[in-house]
């Protein structure tokens, strides 16, 4: 497999929109997940996508962020709109050669893993 890297965090006030993305070549066929690191170095998952294009969001940003892939399935997107403060956190992609458990965004379960790019949401 290839590399996982991401591009795309910034500074944006509350309501504003970003949009991350993430290399992943050699990572076609793969469950592809976005998962955040808060401050406070909590781990959360946030949106998953598999092979055949089934999404799947943590609760806490159902209707503001959409994950999908380019045709190609080299490049992961992540777009955040509406953001809240509590949205802060780094922002790492991550990839799994599985589809059963590609919903659940269980941390645990996934082997490949970006460094992340920084989200941060002022008031």
């Amino acid at each position: 497999q290839g590399k996982l890297v991401e591009s795309g965090g910034g500074s944006v006030q509350a309501g504003g929109s970003l949009r991350l993305s993430c290399t992943a070549s050699g990572f076609s066929e793969y469950c592809m997940g976005w998962f955040r690191r808060a401050p406070d170095n909590r781990l959360e998952g946030v949106a998953s996508i598999d092979s055949k294009g089934k999404e799947a969001y943590a609760d806490s940003v159902k209707g503001r962020f959409s994950v999908s892939r380019d045709n190609t399935k080299t490049t992961l997107y992540l777009q955040m709109n509406n953001l809240k403060p509590e949205d802060t956190a780094s922002y790492i992609c991550a990839a799994e050669w599985f589809e059963s458990k590609c919903s659940l965004l269980n941390e645990h379960d996934f082997g490949h893993w970006g460094k992340g790019t920084q989200v941060t949401v002022s008031s």
